[in-house]
């Protein structure tokens, strides 16, 4: 059950974003659509089990939402710097870092917020391993760049997730 009013909580606001109208018939029509679809996908699936609907998880969607914006910002004023700069230095590289979460919603999560951010990209996960190509590699050992890279916004999908 909570699947489904997820998935129509999700696709109603995608709807109301999309038509940018608060119009009863929308309205309706956007209800209808929602609910047909959530019965249709989201009946036997098992995408948001594991979210916490609570208030707690409510204010750490949007705190998450904050630091992954600062996060966003912050990367790109760095790689813009680095390509406007040549003599910046880079070090690529293929770190492995070590996540905490047991969440595969709170992981897939994770790993898009990372490759979202400028300089950084998943490149591969096996369980509670990430695989991440990093523009400046700082740190070699996993506990330093899993705290680099990964535990900003760790602390926050495990409130929502796990």
């Amino acid at each position: 059950m909570k699947n489904l009013f997820v998935s129509f909580v999700v696709l109603m606001i995608a709807w109301l974003l999309l038509n940018w109208t608060l119009d009863p018939i929308n309205l309706l029509i956007g209800s209808g659509l929602s609910i047909a679809l959530s019965f249709i996908f989201c009946s036997k699936c098992e995408l948001f089990t594991s979210i916490n609907l609570t208030p707690k998880a409510f204010l750490y969607t949007f705190l998450y939402l904050g630091v992954f914006l600062i996060e966003l910002i912050k990367a790109n004023i760095d790689v813009t710097k680095r390509v406007l700069s040549p003599s910046l230095p880079i070090n690529p590289g293929i770190v492995k870092v070590k996540t905490r979460l047991k969440s595969k919603m709170a992981r897939l999560i994770l790993a898009d917020s990372i490759t979202l951010t400028p300089g950084t990209f998943t490149l591969q996960v096996e369980g509670d391993t990430f695989y991440i190509h990093w523009i400046n590699v700082e740190h070699t050992d996993v506990e330093t760049a899993t705290k680099e890279l990964v535990s900003k916004f760790e602390k926050y999908l495990e409130v929502l997730y796990d």
